[in-house]
């Protein structure tokens, strides 16, 4: 067994350790399910509604999936602009900072009066929440691309789209992949803050019920999809950033070693 195993044994150990610790402290303390529910008790209603369950997740990873779609694709596109013109960086950016400092949940009922309730301020909430940390990494990644190194490939006849293409995009895409994996986790908040507003699907819609009901191990059951949800997109972009941009990363071996 070599230390990444190891390693990897002592986090599972972990993760497990703090939902035992959960367990014992609320059975040794006698907290009650309307403050803090046992694991057991939230996977207990996990299972036991399932299947009432897998819609409004369905729902939101569907609304999630697409807006985090739209959320990249307006990112990448911005960033490329701002990243290779000084004056779009410039007129762009502040506007970009401003526009994020609004908190997501206030232009929430904006898009229920222009679209109705339902899927779409949802999708537009996710897609909104999920451009900032795109744009501003494709931004710098393109940044990093040596003007040393563009002198020369003009002299070799080399256009403006051909370094964008051929340099500056291969050397973004670590920076890209990093946005992608804080883009997605929030894409999820997105999602969930337009569903308690303006929805009546979705995990987010189900907690809001489930808190007006006094169902607190329901609204962690809740919290344990998202979660889970959450984990699992993160890794599959782990694992697509490790295959596109492997050249970019040091290997774990030589890390540690």
């Amino acid at each position: 067994m070599n230390g990444l195993d190891r390693e990897k044994i002592a986090s599972a150990a972990l993760i497990a350790g703090v939902f035992v610790v959960w367990e014992v402290a609320c059975l040794l303390f006698g907290i009650s399910e309307y403050v803090l529910p046992r694991p057991s008790q939230i996977v207990l209603v996990l299972v036991e509604r399932w299947p009432a369950l897998m819609p409004h997740a369905v729902q939101t990873l569907y609304t999630t999936l697409v807006g985090f779609a739209l959320g990249v694709s307006a990112g990448v596109l911005i960033g490329m602009l701002i990243g290779s013109s000084r004056l779009a960086y410039n007129v762009a950016f502040p506007l970009l900072v401003g526009f994020s400092s609004i908190p997501k949940v206030a232009v929430v009922p904006i898009f229920v009066l222009w679209f109705g309730a339902g899927t779409v301020p949802a999708v537009l909430t996710s897609m909104i929440i999920s451009v900032f940390p795109v744009v501003v990494n494709m931004a710098t990644g393109l940044a990093t691309t040596e003007p040393e190194l563009e002198d020369v490939l003009r002299t070799m006849k080399a256009t403006k789209r051909d370094i964008l293409l051929n340099v500056g995009l291969p050397r973004a895409m670590p920076y890209l992949f990093a946005s992608l994996k804080v883009a997605v986790t929030l894409s999820f908040v997105g999602t969930v803050i337009a569903e308690t507003v303006a929805s009546n699907r979705g995990i987010g819609n189900m907690m809001l019920i489930a808190s007006s009901n006094f169902n607190v191990p329901l609204v962690f059951a809740g919290l344990f999809i998202l979660a889970g949800l959450g984990i699992a997109l993160y890794v599959v972009f782990s694992l697509i950033e490790r295959r596109v941009t492997g050249w970019a990363n040091r290997k774990t071996e030589f890390a540690m070693g």
